[in-house]
């Protein structure tokens, strides 16, 4: 029968407590109660203390923060306008500079190419000079002076152009630095104004997870402030020299100028006083010529009347010769030194001496009009080396030397 029904089970009879630990159970309990309850009073205390000071500190943090970063966004903003500055300075140094070398470029190239090249065109011409003509004279060292003059002008402008290449260099260089730290200011002044919009309550705010250290700056404010101000001196430094090598080259150019100018005016004072003396002299040969060919056709009517004259004598010698011999045929005592014969003696003698002082008068003449076409020849070769050295000087060279021309400005 009992396999047909289920057995009832006894529950394991509990552990029993004593009355005493039941009583120390609940004073303990309630001691444990008390204190936890005095503990959280304090943690409470604690935290709401905790929450006003950091919340204090956080607020006052913030607030420096935000006033050290608009202190910082104006630093950054001045030092970029300052840069923008500078910048602007020296863009336009470098436009004025690039007027002044295109200056010294255009004069050198003038210098060399038009002046230069006259001068030595009119000191080739002037060689092509004939006879006593060709001679070192005052025009010929005038000219070898100004083709010096040039030259070293021209030297002078070429360091000046070295110089002005390496101010350029210089401008070049500052503005890069400049316009890097520029490019740099306006990045971290983007960055600082951005960073000064922040607000805590934004929703896109996350902890930092990364593993490198937050804090990379390795620069001070001081160096910061130091790199800036050396690029603005820097630049303020390259403008000023730049400025005193624009004024040096305006008084190099002026003074090439007016020096070039004063040889060249003296040059063609020379010119012109050695084309008067040519002329005068040309002038006096002209005369001489003239006077020469007077003389010469003068000296041709008298040889032709001397010769004359000894036919004229001659005959009259021939005939008191004639008389003389015919005279030699008187017979006997006929044959007598008479007065006839004394006479006729005496004229042949003075005839003879009549011819032989118009042979010598004769000679004296023909050796006379041989000087005289000689000298006529000489003067026609030296009129024609006058009237060569005046095409030369006159016509060819000064008309060369009207086109010189010395654009400085």
């Amino acid at each position: 029968m009992l396999k047909h029904h289920t057995l009832a089970t006894l529950p394991c009879q509990q552990l029993h407590f004593t009355l005493s630990e039941w009583i120390q159970n609940n004073k303990l309990l309630n001691k444990s109660a008390d204190y936890h309850q005095d503990l959280a009073e304090r943690i409470l205390s604690e935290g709401s203390r905790a929450r006003e000071v950091t919340a204090h500190t956080t607020k006052a943090n913030k607030k420096e923060v935000d006033i050290k970063l608009k202190e910082r966004i104006t630093d950054i903003q001045f030092h970029k306008k300052e840069l923008e500055k500078q910048k602007e300075q020296c863009c336009k140094e470098e436009e004025l500079l690039k007027m002044y070398k295109e200056r010294v470029l255009c004069t050198m190239e003038s210098l060399i190419q038009q002046a230069l090249s006259i001068v030595k065109k009119c000191i080739i011409l002037r060689g092509n000079r004939l006879g006593i003509d060709l001679v070192h004279d005052a025009v010929e060292n005038s000219l070898y002076k100004e083709a010096q003059t040039i030259e070293n002008a021209h030297k002078l402008l070429h360091n000046t152009l070295e110089q002005t290449n390496e101010q350029l260099r210089l401008l070049r260089s500052t503005k890069y630095f400049i316009e890097h730290d520029h490019r740099d200011k306006a990045a971290a002044l983007i960055v600082d104004d951005h960073c000064s919009n922040l607000k805590e309550t934004r929703l896109n705010l996350t902890f930092y997870q990364g593993k490198a250290q937050l804090d990379v700056s390795n620069i001070t404010e001081e160096e910061w402030a130091l790199f800036t101000t050396g690029n603005i001196e820097r630049a303020s430094k390259e403008i000023k020299n730049s400025y005193s090598l624009r004024s040096g080259i305006d008084m190099i150019l002026k003074k090439i100028n007016e020096e070039l100018w004063e040889l060249y005016y003296d040059t063609n004072h020379i010119f012109q006083q050695r084309i008067r003396e040519t002329r005068d002299a040309k002038i006096k040969f002209e005369n001489q010529l003239k006077e020469t060919v007077q003389k010469a056709n003068e000296m041709i009517r008298n040889i032709t009347q001397i010769e004359k004259e000894i036919t004229n004598k001659e005959a009259f010698l021939a005939l008191a010769q004639k008389r003389i011999l015919n005279r030699t045929q008187r017979p006997n005592i006929e044959l007598c030194r008479d007065e006839v014969e004394i006479k006729l003696l005496a004229e042949t003698e003075d005839l003879k001496d009549s011819i032989t002082w118009l042979e010598q008068a004769r000679s004296e003449a023909q050796a006379s009009m041989r000087f005289l076409l000689k000298t006529q020849l000489q003067l026609e070769e030296e009129i024609n080396i006058k009237t060569n050295t005046l095409k030369i000087d006159e016509v060819e060279c000064m008309t060369l030397r009207q086109s010189m021309d010395y654009p400085i400005h």
